[in-house]
C-alpha cells in the first residue's frame, strides 16, 4: 500500500504502509499519482478526475465509498462535477457529501475484493 500526500498534510506517526509526501502544490498528489500508477493497481479516490487520467493506464479505481469507476461510465460523471461546480459557482450550494456509513464500508470492502480477486485471477 503506498499513501500519497503533501508534506502539508504529513502525519507524525504514519499508518501502515508506505508513504510519499509531495510539494504542496495544487495537483501534485495527483501529478504523483499519475506518473507512478501502473497496469493493475488499485487507486482508492474520490477525484473524479484523477479517475478519468488514470483509467486509460488499465489501473482499477475505487472510491473510498465503494463506487468503481470505468472507463465507459467516466464521462458521466464528470460531466456531473461539472454541472455541480457550475451551480456552486452561481451561489447554489448543495448539502455537502453525505456522511459516511457502515453501508459504505461494506460496500467499498465487497468491491476491493471483487477486484482483488480479478486482478488474483489474471
Amino acid at each position: 500500500m503506498v499513501f500519497v500526500a503533501s508534506h502539508a498534510h504529513r502525519k507524525n506517526s504514519p499508518d501502515e504502509g508506505t508513504w510519499v509526501y509531495v510539494d504542496s502544490e495544487k495537483e501534485a498528489a495527483d501529478l504523483y499519482i499519475m506518473n507512478h500508477v501502473r497496469t493493475d493497481d488499485i487507486l482508492v479516490t474520490q477525484d473524479i478526475g484523477l479517475a478519468s487520467l488514470v483509467l486509460p493506464k488499465k489501473v482499477y479505481v475505487l472510491s473510498p465509498r465503494g463506487k468503481v469507476y470505468r472507463e465507459e461510465s467516466i464521462v458521466t460523471a464528470l460531466d456531473y462535477r461539472y454541472v455541480a461546480a457550475k451551480e456552486r459557482r452561481k451561489g447554489n450550494y448543495g448539502k455537502g457529501p453525505k456522511p459516511f456509513t457502515d453501508d459504505d464500508r461494506k460496500e467499498f470492502s465487497a468491491q476491493f475484493e471483487k477486484i482483488l480477486s480479478k486482478v488474483a485471477g489474471e
